[in-house]
């Protein structure tokens, strides 16, 4: 199991954590608050956790510490999700699905 967390400021003053782990070939996203007890798992993250993520996950790929696949999987992610990658080019969708016209 490869478990990747970071936490960060609210507006409202509290810490948020958010936590994406990869076992058995899928991705669980997690997030909570400080002040709640319980975490809330997500289909997907939102795209600036999402841009965090895969910055962390370059990071320890460059260290040997997690495959190429799982930077390129958190890319295809932020692509759905209207981001832009690494170059700073905005991915197509459907490049990504196969469905190219």
């Amino acid at each position: 199991m490869h478990k990747h967390e970071w936490h960060e400021t609210t507006e409202d003053g509290d810490t948020r954590y958010i936590r994406a782990m990869f076992h058995a070939g899928r991705w669980v996203f997690e997030d909570t608050l400080k002040s709640q007890d319980d975490w809330t798992a997500h289909p997907t993250l939102p795209l600036p956790d999402l841009l965090t993520l895969r910055e962390i996950l370059w990071n320890k790929y460059q260290r040997g510490r997690v495959p190429h696949g799982h930077v390129k999987y958190i890319d295809r992610l932020i692509a759905e999700a209207g981001g832009e990658n690494a170059n700073g080019e905005r991915l197509d969708r459907d490049k990504w699905r196969g469905t190219t016209d």
